[in-house]
């Protein structure tokens, strides 16, 4: 026989009114697990955007003391004249032509001689294919200017000395690149280039029209990055160019320090005309930039 006098606990009044309070309570806490995290990021993103904007506001001011502690976080008097000035004291038309010219031709050098250099490595067989790929991730630990000397006696032997060719040739084969490029081709499935080759596909018809329309994503993170790269180097382009009507604006805009060494509201709005263009071009192609490294993540 079934006792029919024992306590249904499950049901009991009490234990109906505590389960939606212990329901609340479970979503309550996690929603406020990340909430630290939150936090964190919030704190990294003010320390990485506050000098920027600090470096705007110093621009957009006519008056108030710069220096002053805690910092302003509006500006004073809110002018262009800074920006004006910059204009007027330097050629900057012509720097940012120069600029411009030099990280278009190093992006286009760079996806072409990367993604060739890439694809052997992804796709094909060849002896030493370890020792070549290895040796060129070791170049990543190899800091920049430890290659200038040899670069500069490369250029000056060929005659390039105060051209964009000088500034942008060294710099075209990065291991960066090659390594983002091949981690993107070894992503695309086996099965479809083996598929092509049955097709009578060649080597060069696999890499142009099925492989390389695949990695477009990361060809448009390698884009960003060089682009960035190229546009904010200036050692490398104070040593090759010559010329002040050459330099690109990185360069160029260090003018304003000389001549206007205490008007530093003047170099800051010369900074922030150096800055805002690579600024832009990200925020419109961040996207691009985060699909890009899914591959190299993997």
């Amino acid at each position: 026989m079934t006792d029919t006098t024992a306590p249904l606990i499950s049901a009991s009044p009490a234990n109906r009114a505590a389960a939606p309070s212990i329901s609340t309570s479970l979503r309550l806490r996690r929603a406020a697990k990340p909430i630290p995290h939150y936090l964190l990021l919030c704190l990294l993103a003010l320390l990485t955007i506050y000098p920027f904007w600090w470096t705007l506001i110093t621009a957009l001011s006519t008056s108030g003391d710069i220096y002053s502690f805690p910092p302003p976080l509006l500006p004073h008097d809110v002018s262009l004249i800074n920006f004006i000035e910059v204009f007027r004291t330097i050629n900057l038309l012509a720097f940012y032509k120069t600029s411009i010219l030099i990280a278009l031709a190093t992006v286009a050098g760079t996806l072409v001689i990367c993604s060739l250099a890439a694809w052997p490595l992804s796709r094909m067989e060849f002896a030493g294919k370890r020792l070549v790929f290895g040796a060129v991730i070791a170049t990543m630990i190899l800091p920049a200017e430890i290659n200038f000397l040899v670069n500069f006696i490369t250029i000056a032997k060929f005659n390039l000395i105060d051209t964009i060719a000088g500034v942008v040739l060294p710099n075209l084969a990065g291991a960066v690149g090659i390594f983002m490029m091949k981690q993107a081709f070894d992503a695309i499935p086996g099965d479809l280039i083996d598929a092509a080759r049955i097709d009578g596909a060649n080597e060069w018809q696999i890499f142009w029209k099925i492989a390389l329309p695949l990695t477009r994503p990361a060809l448009g993170a390698l884009t960003i990055l060089t682009m960035v790269a190229a546009w904010n180097q200036y050692i490398w382009p104070s040593v090759v160019m010559t010329n002040p009507d050459n330099f690109p604006l990185s360069v160029g805009v260090q003018y304003l320090s000389s001549a206007f060494s205490s008007k530093t509201r003047v170099v800051a709005a010369g900074a922030v005309l150096t800055v805002l263009p690579m600024l832009l071009v990200f925020l419109f192609t961040q996207r691009f930039f985060l699909r890009g490294f899914d591959g190299a993540v993997k």
